[in-house]
């Protein structure tokens, strides 16, 4: 018999007390000092790791310090900086895209809300959130590889469409605690609950997972 929303509420809320517990300085793993940053690098880190990510953007901020400073790039020498980052050419035409709409249409500043956000180049719901959440302070559910594989395994959503899993989520995790929820169980994926190997025997809340010991 499939878990009612009441129970997998209520399951939910212990998961996240004792991850927050567990993790208490879980944040997002992008090193960003304005939205701007962050909406930037999140592109930028799609199908790459955030540590490489920030490892070429440390110094290219300090060049390209606003949305015009991209938008007028020279998308040969962008390319060529942006070359340790997978998909870079590809990358780098989504990042000039993106900041000539954000220097045309919005004056330089990165927008507030899903449907501005989300009409950039190569933004999605996903890259959105992380921008709304951490800088905002918005509720948002940030659907990286691990929430989606901790969440599946946890059994708190039936679907493996990212989007989808989102809105589950969002109807069992309460407004307030969605961000803290996103990066503890992140963390919780990168450190315990990993891809090929689960580490079922150090995890806290293995009580509370259908999945411990079956992976």
């Amino acid at each position: 018999m499939p878990e009612s929303i009441k129970k997998k509420t209520s399951r939910a809320g212990k998961i996240t007390s004792m991850l927050e517990a567990e993790f208490p300085g879980a944040k997002c793993r992008l090193d960003f000092k304005n939205p701007f940053q962050l909406l930037i690098s999140t592109i930028l880190a799609a199908q790459c790791t955030d540590v490489s990510v920030n490892l070429v953007m440390g110094e290219l901020y300090k060049k390209y310090k606003s949305p015009i400073d991209f938008a007028d790039a020279n998308p040969a020498v962008l390319e060529k900086e942006l070359s340790r980052i997978n998909f870079y050419r590809n990358k780098t035409k989504s990042v000039i895209n993106s900041c000539k709409t954000l220097a045309e249409k919005h004056n330089g500043d990165v927008p507030r809300t899903m449907d501005e956000l989300t009409a950039l180049a190569s933004v999605g719901r996903k890259t959105a959130n992380v921008v709304l959440g951490n800088c905002f302070g918005i509720p948002a559910i940030m659907t990286d590889t691990h929430l989606i594989r901790v969440s599946q395994r946890l059994g708190l959503v039936d679907t493996d469409v990212p989007d989808k899993i989102e809105m589950e989520l969002k109807k069992i995790v309460p407004d307030e605690k969605q961000v803290k929820f996103s990066h503890i169980i992140g963390e919780h994926g990168r450190q315990i609950c990993k891809a090929r190997k689960p580490l079922c025997n150090e995890c806290v809340i293995g009580k509370l997972c259908p999945s411990c010991g079956k992976v």
